[in-house]
C-alpha cells in the first residue's frame, strides 16, 4: 500500500507540474513563454526516459561535406515562441485525450469487475468477491466504491486489519464516504476496539445529522460489547479465585447435564440453579458454560415446555425452567440476545402463553414482561418471535377474566410504542386485535372495566401509524362497539371508560371514511345526550359526527380532563 501511495502522490505533483507549464506557455509575456518551452522539453525528454531506461541511444546525425552554396533562409519557426507554444498545446491535447479514454476504458473494466463482485457477495461468495473488487482497483486505484466493498467482504471474512485499511483507502477517495466510517466502526468493534469504533459512529455523525437514529443503534451495540467483554472478564477472574458462588453455579449446570433423570430431579436442580444466581457473575458463567444449551436440549425439559409431558411434576419442571430464564435474563443484555435467539425457546414462550395450566401462564407473561421493559429487549422479541401469533395470545389473555389481564395488556402496551412493532402488523391488525376489542366494548362489566383505559391507551399508540389508523377508521365492526360502548358508559360506574373512549373516537375520525358517515347519526345522537350530563363534565365532542371543531381560542379556554399522550390532539373538551 506504501508503494501505491507513493504512485498516487506523484501522480498529483505532475498534474500540478503541467497545469503550471500550460498556464506559463498562455501567458502574453514572451520570455515567460520561452521559458516555459524549455521547462516543456526538459519535462518530455524526463518522461520518455522514464518509459524507455533501457534503450540505446545512438547519434544518428548526418554531416553534410558538401553543403549548397545557397542555403534557404531560416523560417525562424524553431526560435517562435508562440509556434513552440501552440505545438506543445497540440501534444498536451492529444496526450489528454490520450488519457481520458484510457481512463474511460479502465473505468468501464473497473465498474464491470465491482458489478461481478456484487453478484458474488449477494451469494455468499467473499473470497470471489475480493478477487473481483481487487481485479477492478488494478484498473482504477482511485475508485472508492471498490475499497468499501471490499472492505464489507473482508469483513465476512473476518478479515477485519485488511477492511480497515480499504476503509482508509476510500477515505483518500472520498474524505466524507460514510460507507468507509460505517464499515470501519464494525471492523474496529470486531477486534475490540470500542472507542475507535465510537469515533467512526461519532463521524458520520457529523458528515449526516440525519442519520441519528441508526447511529443510536450502532453506538449501543458498542455499549453492549464493551459490557459483555466486561463481565465475561471478571466472571472469569471471580472463577479462578474459586469465589463460591461462582463454582456453585458450573456444579449445577454439570448435574443438570446428565441424562434420563426423573422430571423431579431436574425441577429441583432447576430451583437450586435459580436460587444460586445472585448476580451479573452468575448469569455470565451460566452463558460461559452452555447453560442454554443444556436446559433446552434436555429431553424431558423439552417434553415439559411443548405441553407434551404426563409426569405429575411437568407443571412445575415448566415454571422451574420459565423462572430460571428470568433469573438469568433480568438486566442482562447478552443472556437476553441468546436465549431469544435460540429457535427452540421462540416456540416455547408464545406457545406457553395460552398454555392449559394457569401458572404456566402466568410465569411466562413474567418473563415476556421483562422483555416488554426496556428497547432492547423489546426490539430483540419483535425479531425473533411470531409476532402475529404473539400479539393473538395476549389479546386471549386480555379478553379471558384470568386475573393475567393486567401483565398482558402492560406488556402489548410496552410494545406499541415501537414502530416496528406497528409496521408488522399493518396487515393483521383488523384480524387480531380489532375483533377481542369490539367483543371486549360490546361486554363491559365491572370485572373488566379496569382494563379499558390501559387498553385504549394502546390501540391509541397503534393508530400513530398511518396504515392501520385507516385500517380501523374504515372498519363497521369497530364503529358498532363503539356505538354499544358509548351507551353502557354513560353510567356513571364506567365514566372512566367514556373518557378516553371518546378522545379514540375523535382521533378515528379524523379520517372520514364509509363506516364513519354510517355511524355518524346514532354516535351524534348519544354525544348530544352527554351534553346534559349531571356531572357537568363533558360540554362538548368535536368531530366529524357533531360539526366544526373549535377554535383553538376556545379550546385554551377549556382543560382537557384526558392527558394521554398517546392520542392524537382531538381531544374531548373537558371542564
Amino acid at each position: 500500500m506504501t508503494k501505491e501511495f507513493e504512485d498516487f502522490e506523484s501522480f498529483l505533483k505532475n498534474v500540478d507540474e503541467i497545469s503550471d507549464l500550460v498556464k506559463d506557455l498562455s501567458s502574453s509575456d514572451v520570455t515567460s513563454q520561452q521559458r516555459a518551452v524549455e521547462k516543456a522539453d526538459c519535462y518530455i525528454s524526463t518522461l520518455k526516459e522514464k518509459e524507455e531506461p533501457c534503450k540505446t541511444l545512438l547519434n544518428r546525425t548526418v554531416i553534410n561535406t558538401n553543403p549548397s552554396q545557397q542555403a534557404p533562409a531560416p523560417t525562424g519557426s524553431q526560435n517562435d515562441p508562440s509556434s513552440s507554444a501552440d505545438h506543445f498545446m497540440k501534444m498536451m491535447e492529444s496526450d489528454a485525450e490520450d488519457r481520458h479514454q484510457r481512463r474511460q476504458r479502465k473505468q468501464e473494466k473497473a465498474n464491470a469487475l465491482k458489478e461481478k463482485g456484487n453478484e458474488a457477495y449477494a451469494q455468499g461468495e467473499y473470497e470471489t468477491a475480493v478477487k473481483l473488487y481487487s481485479d477492478g482497483l488494478d484498473e482504477r486505484r482511485d475508485m472508492q466504491p471498490l475499497y468499501t466493498n471490499r472492505a464489507q467482504s473482508y469483513i465476512k471474512l473476518e478479515k477485519y486489519k485488511e477492511a480497515i485499511s480499504d476503509c482508509e483507502w476510500a477515505l483518500k477517495c472520498n474524505d466524507k464516504c460514510v460507507k468507509a466510517y460505517l464499515h470501519m466502526g464494525k471492523a474496529h468493534l470486531a477486534l475490540k476496539n470500542y472507542n475507535e469504533s465510537r469515533m467512526c459512529y461519532q463521524k458520520i455523525l457529523e458528515i449526516e445529522p440525519g442519520r441519528e437514529k441508526m447511529l443510536k443503534e450502532y453506538l449501543t451495540q458498542v455499549d453492549l460489547e464493551e459490557e459483555r467483554e466486561c463481565q465475561e472478564s471478571k466472571a472469569w477472574e471471580e472463577f479462578d479465585k474459586g469465589e463460591e458462588k461462582a463454582t456453585t453455579v458450573l456444579q449445577l449446570l454439570k448435574k443438570l447435564e446428565r441424562p434420563d433423570q426423573f422430571p423431579l430431579y431436574y425441577c429441583a436442580g432447576l430451583k437450586l440453579l435459580s436460587h444460586a444466581i445472585t448476580d451479573c457473575t452468575g448469569q455470565t458463567l451460566f452463558r460461559l458454560n452452555n447453560g442454554f444449551s443444556i436446559i433446552q436440549t434436555n429431553d424431558t425439559v423439552r417434553s415439559c415446555l411443548l405441553q407434551k409431558s404426563t409426569a405429575p411434576c411437568a407443571e412445575e419442571l415448566c415454571v422451574s425452567v420459565l423462572k430460571l430464564w428470568r433469573v438469568i435474563c433480568d438486566g442482562n443484555d447478552e443472556n437476553q440476545k441468546m436465549l431469544m435467539r435460540c429457535p427452540a425457546s421462540k416456540e416455547y414462550i408464545v406457545d406457553l402463553l395460552v398454555s392449559g395450566m394457569a401458572a404456566v401462564r402466568k410465569e411466562c407473561l413474567a418473563f415476556l414482561s421483562l422483555y416488554s421493559q426496556t428497547p432492547h429487549g423489546r426490539c430483540l422479541a419483535i425479531e425473533n418471535l411470531n409476532l402475529h401469533m404473539l400479539v393473538g395470545n395476549l389479546m386471549m389473555c386480555i379478553s379471558t377474566q384470568s386475573q393475567l389481564e393486567t401483565t398482558a395488556l402492560t406488556i402489548l402496551e410496552n410494545f406499541a410504542t415501537e414502530n416496528q412493532f406497528c409496521l408488522q402488523l399493518r396487515d393483521t391488525f383488523t384480524t387480531l386485535i380489532v375483533p377481542p376489542f369490539a367483543s371486549l366494548l360490546r361486554n363491559i362489566t365491572t370485572f373488566n372495566q379496569h382494563c379499558f383505559p390501559s387498553l385504549i391507551s394502546t390501540i391509541g399508540n397503534m393508530i400513530g401509524d398511518d396504515a392501520i389508523h385507516n385500517e380501523v377508521a374504515n372498519c363497521q365492526e369497530f364503529w358498532q362497539a363503539f356505538l354499544i360502548a358509548m351507551k353502557w358508559c354513560t353510567h356513571c360506574e364506567y365514566r372512566e371508560i367514556l373518557y378516553p373512549l371518546l378522545g379514540l373516537m375523535i382521533n378515528l375520525s379524523g379520517n372520514p371514511s364509509t363506516a364513519i358517515q354510517e355511524h355518524a347519526v346514532p354516535i351524534s345522537g348519544v354525544c348530544l345526550g352527554l351534553l346534559s350530563d349531571p356531572d357537568g363534565g363533558i360540554i362538548t365532542v368535536s368531530g366529524c359526527t357533531t360539526g366544526p371543531r373549535r377554535s383553538s381560542a376556545d379550546e385554551t379556554k377549556t382543560t382537557a380532563s384526558l392527558t394521554d399522550t398517546s392520542l392524537r390532539p382531538l381531544w374531548p373538551i373537558m371542564l
